[in-house]
């Protein structure tokens, strides 16, 4: 039997294990669920060792395969980042579970009483890169939601992946639910993602959490419907009435506290009338705190910046790099933000409500934020414990997706011997 047979086999055999187990899972008890994922959280934290000691491997991986810095940043563990992982399981356990809330209920002047209900989504294919934090969070996001899911790690984070998902497995044993309800797959040959993505009788909805190039090969190659997860090329916006003190807060976190997230800032645009003010004061500050400022001309006589070119305005960085950009005013920083942004999330800085309405209501970004940093674009600081990505497309899911939107819904209609005339 050859490789790719081999695979093939392999995919179907976990395809199938799923499918079977979403069947369980679709009227499991939600006391179940939330056992399954409180001892999840308790497996992670006795495991934490283990799991730092699996990370090691792939931080070594990560360095030989010659990964940047932000990238590195993403992959690493520790006991702190542990913690949050353990946070956001008990978090998720803890919500309401959405499996069967009522959304809608009416009656027709026929006597037919109709609701419509929650239902899970089935199976889902969560394809990801290097962090491996999602295996927790999908993980648990797809079964509150009562979904079975296959897990493709990035191939940085096989280990650790590897010894996440040994806790989560565990806690579906002690709470008698299915293991092969969370599945992580079990190789880094490219060739599994290539199944998954035709997996049209097992997989209903394939899920990519990535850069542009994992997102377009999903987003090209798929039969099985996606919910995309584009880069996040997001802007803000400095308006002339923006105050001075929170635009210095505000960039400097949503720029620096960590560049290697979707939400990180990577585009300023700045209103003419104050680029020679807190324009250049912002971006001096960005200077001092090691940002590389790839700026425009208006802005390139701020002492450490360097000159933008072209392939700077549209560019996810995930890195200390920003570009920057003097724009005449809130409609031109709308029409660049069409053009070069990937409708993920978008900010504007303004003590101006009418100029912060007309870029919220003009801009269709899945996120729009006013006097906000960017890097609360993100499923927990949303309240729904964790998140399986920030989706950008307009079917479905749009924003995080938490455990309400893994679901779909169906109609539930009842009558007392009701027939039609």
């Amino acid at each position: 039997m050859t490789n790719t047979n081999s695979i093939t086999d392999l995919m179907q055999d976990i395809g199938q294990r799923a499918k079977n187990a979403s069947h369980q899972l679709g009227f499991a008890s939600a006391d179940r669920k939330h056992a399954a994922l409180i001892g999840a959280a308790q497996n992670v934290w006795n495991n934490r060792d283990q799991i730092i000691e699996a990370n090691a491997r792939d931080l070594i991986f990560g360095q030989d395969k010659g990964l940047s810095d932000a990238m590195m940043d993403r992959l690493m563990l520790d006991e702190e980042r542990i913690q949050s992982i353990v946070d956001g399981l008990c978090n998720i356990a803890e919500q309401a579970d959405p499996v069967g809330e009522v959304i809608s209920e009416w009656t027709q002047p026929t006597g037919i009483n109709i609701r419509r209900v929650r239902t899970p989504l089935g199976v889902i294919g969560v394809i990801y890169e290097s962090r491996p934090n999602v295996t927790a969070d999908a993980g648990a996001l797809c079964l509150k939601a009562g979904n079975a899911v296959i897990l493709r790690g990035g191939s940085e984070s096989f280990h650790s992946s590897q010894a996440i998902h040994a806790c989560l497995a565990k806690g579906l044993r002690d709470a008698g639910l299915p293991e092969d309800a969370i599945q992580l797959v079990p190789t880094r040959d490219r060739a599994a993602v290539s199944e998954m993505l035709k997996m049209t009788e097992t997989i209903d909805v394939i899920v990519p959490r990535g850069g542009k190039g994992l997102v377009g090969l999903v987003q090209r190659e798929a039969r099985v419907p996606v919910f995309a997860h584009l880069e996040g090329i997001v802007h803000i916006y400095i308006d002339e009435h923006a105050d001075p003190d929170k635009v210095m807060r505000v960039v400097l976190n949503a720029k620096t506290r960590r560049t290697g997230i979707c939400g990180a800032a990577e585009c300023l645009l700045i209103h003419k009338n104050i680029a020679k003010t807190i324009g250049s004061d912002v971006l001096g500050r960005l200077v001092d705190a090691g940002v590389e400022v790839r700026a425009d001309s208006q802005l390139s006589n701020v002492q450490g910046t360097v000159l933008a070119n072209e392939d700077d305005w549209g560019t996810e960085y995930l890195d200390m790099i920003i570009a920057a950009k003097v724009v005449d005013g809130v409609d031109e920083a709308i029409e660049h933000i069409r053009i070069y942004g990937s409708q993920h999330t978008d900010c504007i800085l303004t003590e101006d409500q009418k100029t912060a309405n007309h870029f919220m209501q003009r801009l269709d970004s899945a996120i729009l934020m006013h006097n906000t940093s960017t890097q609360f674009a993100d499923g927990g600081e949303f309240g729904m414990g964790a998140e399986i990505g920030i989706a950008t497309g307009k079917m479905h899911a749009r924003g995080p997706v938490g455990a309400t939107q893994l679901t779909s819904f169906k109609y539930l209609v009842v009558g007392d011997g009701t027939t039609r005339a």
